[in-house]
């Protein structure tokens, strides 16, 4: 019988969650829906030391922006394998319970060395010019554990509750075989791998035995998570080889990294050029925020779109997808192998996409604080028309302001290099008549001020339109001129026109 498909997205609360960790859960989330299935948020906090206060609440609210929302887990749902937070399963003593086990089949052993005497071993290799030194199958014979000390002497450091952490015991030069939904067959000498930690001093358990219990406990089908894991991934078939679950372990998918825009290394949190978080983070152990997408006037749509297409594509040339549209043609058989280039330049053209699909009232309704804030109070139907007047132009809705504030205000200056290059000494005599001709106008529609200019044109000749552009709006370039002017209204045209030919 087909497993069903349950998902987790697993982050660990040490920050913010940044793209790639939105892009790992909307993977999942996009795989889960797809397949009737269930995607689990769990809070993977096993190392209290790099717990940041706000994390956990803060990958919450970035999944819910983003309008990928778990059905169960840690803020969702009510699931029956809760708590989801691994510091409160480690309470109820789950994992001690397949440490042990582990221990007894002689997979695991106690290892009572202390950070000074693991410090000592590793300048010892490096001395001996072991190019990664590593606590593995040669180098425990030579160190404190169970494995090379008495049973008595075993027991007595256990009685006397001598600090200790629990490894896995990785056979020497075996070949480890899995397969990676995304990579294929992956094959790796058991010599490159190290006795991962499996229990810590304090008894919390390393990511490599918690989430594999999880898993297990949680009837996880597909283990989805990043590259970075690829290298442990050896050492997780042996644990669940050595607890007897290789066959209920779930099918693993490795994705790609997010190569910044250079293409030279993993997108860093300190990129200067573009946000990284969905939402702004600030990190309270740093003094200045990280600016989200959201507050960088993204849309949660676009966004998604833009995560989506980094590491997988369609299979066709569409490039804008709903999240129901991703959610119906999604698979792991198209996510690709190599890192994915992230190009701001693009991400911003998403951005325009879904802002040209808003109505121009949803626009105008978005403009209208912007307005506000700059001392402006226009009726609905004169910030709509400005919206969809100006929306060609811009990519973002905070972007309506530069690209079309002459609307609002008269200019104070006027595009200098259109001046120096067009203005002679007929422009004024010419424009007085335009001014006119738009005053002896009766109605002041489109239709009306194309009739008046193109009749002025009849009587005097070509007319640069750029310079009439300037005239009332200070600048060289916008939408089109007419239903600018139209917009703006006879009177204000007017009065601007008349300013304009004082000053030039």
């Amino acid at each position: 019988m087909e497993k069903r498909v349950r998902v987790r997205f697993a982050p660990s609360p040490t920050g913010g969650l940044h793209m790639g960790g939105v892009r790992t859960a909307l993977f999942n989330y996009l795989f889960a829906k797809k397949h009737g299935g269930d995607f689990i948020l769990r809070i993977e906090d096993t190392d209290q030391t790099r717990f940041v206060k706000g994390a956990e609440e803060y990958i919450i609210d970035a999944l819910k922006w983003c309008g990928i929302e778990p059905n169960e887990g840690v803020g969702f749902g009510d699931g029956a394998h809760k708590p989801y937070r691994q510091s409160e399963r480690k309470e109820l003593g789950i994992y001690q319970k397949y440490a042990e086990k582990l221990i007894s089949s002689g997979h695991a052993y106690y290892a009572f060395d202390t950070e000074e005497e693991i410090n000592a071993m590793r300048k010892r290799l490096e001395a001996a010019k072991v190019v990664a030194p590593q606590y593995n199958s040669v180098t425990r014979q030579n160190m404190r554990n169970s494995l090379t000390l008495s049973e008595d002497e075993v027991k007595h450091l256990l009685d006397t509750k001598v600090k200790y952490v629990v490894r896995l015991k990785v056979p020497r030069n075996e070949e480890i075989r899995f397969n990676d939904i995304i990579r294929g067959w992956v094959t790796v000498n058991s010599s490159q791998v190290d006795d991962k930690v499996l229990l810590k001093s304090d008894g919390m358990p390393t990511y490599h035995l918690a989430h594999i219990v999880d898993d297990i406990e949680m009837e996880i089908s597909h283990a989805v998570r990043g590259e970075e894991w690829l290298p442990s991934a050896p050492a997780h078939i042996l644990i669940y080889r050595y607890l007897g679950l290789e066959n209920e372990m779930p099918k693993l998918a490795h994705l790609p990294l997010i190569l910044n825009p250079d293409g030279n290394g993993k997108i860093s949190k300190r990129e200067a050029r573009f946000p990284v978080f969905p939402l702004s983070w600030q990190d309270p152990r740093e003094t200045a925020p990280y600016i989200g997408y959201k507050e960088a006037g993204y849309y949660p749509e676009a966004f998604v779109n833009i995560l989506a297409l980094l590491g997988w594509n369609p299979g066709t040339n569409e490039e804008i997808f709903s999240v129901e549209e991703l959610s119906q043609i999604f698979d792991f058989e198209r996510v690709h192998k190599s890192g994915a280039k992230f190009d701001p330049e693009k991400a911003k053209w998403f951005n325009q996409q879904y802002l040209r699909k808003k109505s121009d009232q949803e626009l105008a309704d978005a403009f209208k604080p912007v307005l506000s804030e700059k001392g402006h109070l226009r009726d609905n139907a004169f910030v709509i028309e400005f919206c969809k007047l100006v929306k060609e132009k811009v990519q973002f809705v905070h972007e309506f302001w530069e690209q079309g504030k002459y609307v609002f205000e008269a200019p104070v200056e006027y595009d200098a290099k259109v001046i120096t290059k067009k203005w002679n000494e007929n422009s004024k005599t010419l424009f007085t008549s335009v001014l006119n001709k738009f005053k002896s106008t009766s109605e002041w529609t489109i239709e009306s001020i194309t009739k008046s200019f193109h009749e002025a044109e009849a009587e005097l000749g070509k007319i640069d339109m750029q310079l009439l552009r300037v005239l009332v709006t200070g600048v060289a370039g916008g939408p089109q001129l007419f239903d600018m002017l139209a917009l703006i209204g006879k009177e204000e045209v007017q009065k601007r026109m008349e300013t304009a030919l004082s000053k030039l």
